[in-house]
């Protein structure tokens, strides 16, 4: 069986493979370092309350945009796995074509956003929207090309700048507002917030979709593919043609196929 995390600067979200079934998922904090021995304890016991014996795991792949919990968890699956785990990151083969002037630049959690939406939807060009700490978008194309992406503040982010940059905005809950105009100071907050972002991603996939598929044959239009821990909070708006929470993982299960293949 194989372990994927995608290691993000809000939540790790993890989940289990048998050859391409997906067995469970879990989520752990990832604000809050923790040492190699933490981890182990946490992914044996994880594992066991959804059923699956840790002895089963034989490998593990990481996509991680938080440089400083690598070296626990790498010692983590030495020490309580026995085995190194696979590591995504600029460099590995992947077969996409990065078309950043730094192909080193592109983030492990894009590349494994990436692998998951070709997988998904093979021959297919892709807008891939990604809603987590930062909202991004990323274009992709049936050809496997990485053109580039767009990063702006996740809605979680903007208010938690809201609050702290200015005198008397409180923190509040993120829910889909029932009108646009909030008629207290909570309801405009929450209206900005979820209007905002709703916006903002709209207009962009539009541009991207204007600016890189533009063209009168249908099949050649992007698949709109959205992902990340707040995309659910968007599902009604018809923002998107699919919502995959574990795209990630399925990026990181492909990645490690093909990894394995390359070593036979």
């Amino acid at each position: 069986m194989l372990l994927c995390l995608d290691v993000g600067n809000t939540q790790i979200l993890g989940g289990v493979y048998d050859g391409e079934r997906l067995l469970t998922t879990f989520r752990r904090t990832s604000s809050i370092r923790a040492s190699s021995d933490e981890f182990g304890v946490f992914f044996r016991g994880v594992l066991r309350e959804n059923s699956v014996d840790p002895q089963d795991i034989s490998m593990a792949g990481i996509c991680s945009v938080v440089p400083d919990v690598l070296h626990s968890l790498r010692n983590c699956f030495r020490k309580y796995f026995h085995f190194e785990p696979l590591l995504l990151r600029p460099g590995v083969k992947t077969g996409l074509k990065i078309r950043y002037r730094n192909p080193l630049e592109v983030g492990s959690d894009k590349i494994a956003n990436a692998l998951g939406g070709i997988t998904r939807f093979p021959g297919r060009n892709l807008i891939i929207v990604d809603f987590g700490t930062a909202t991004t978008l990323c274009a992709v194309t049936k050809d496997r090309e990485y053109l580039g992406g767009i990063i702006t503040p996740g809605i979680h982010s903007s208010m938690a700048t809201l609050e702290s940059k200015t005198a008397r905005l409180p923190a509040v809950e993120i829910v889909r507002p029932s009108a646009v105009l909030g008629r207290s100071t909570v309801e405009s907050i929450q209206s900005g917030l979820y209007h905002g972002t709703l916006a903002t991603v709209r207009t962009l996939a539009a541009m991207v979709a204007e600016e890189n598929f533009l063209t009168d044959d249908d099949t050649a239009k992007p698949v709109i593919v959205a992902t990340g821990g707040y995309g659910r909070l968007f599902e009604a708006e018809r923002l998107f043609d699919a919502f995959i929470p574990e795209l990630p993982l399925i990026g990181l299960r492909k990645a490690i196929e093909l990894a394995s293949a390359q070593n036979l």
